[in-house]
């Protein structure tokens, strides 16, 4: 599924223009990308929660020569998905 598919289907469900539904959703896509920038969390209830974590320098393997590299720690984005959520997703699929 595409951010257009989204779009598409929000708008559909509540009524709004395509041009308006894709301006709430790059709104939100914004908002969540300029609050991790700050290395906030954000919670939504029964969805998930997005936190920046900080990755550890560590020492990684070139598979093709076989040489070790340095990866520089680093701070990565992270969604965890809610425990409602992941049951409801593998309770729809184990059926």
């Amino acid at each position: 599924m595409t951010k257009s598919d989204i779009v598409d289907i929000i708008s559909s469900s509540v009524g709004l223009t395509k041009v308006e539904t894709e301006a709430v959703v790059n709104g939100f896509m914004e908002t969540v990308i300029d609050t991790m920038k700050r290395g906030e969390h954000i919670e939504l209830r029964g969805f998930g929660s997005f936190k920046v974590v900080k990755r550890a320098q560590r020492v990684a393997r070139n598979p093709k020569t076989n040489e070790e590299v340095i990866v520089p720690e680093q701070y990565a984005p992270v969604l965890k998905i809610s425990k409602d959520f992941k049951e409801s997703v593998n309770k729809t699929l184990s059926m």
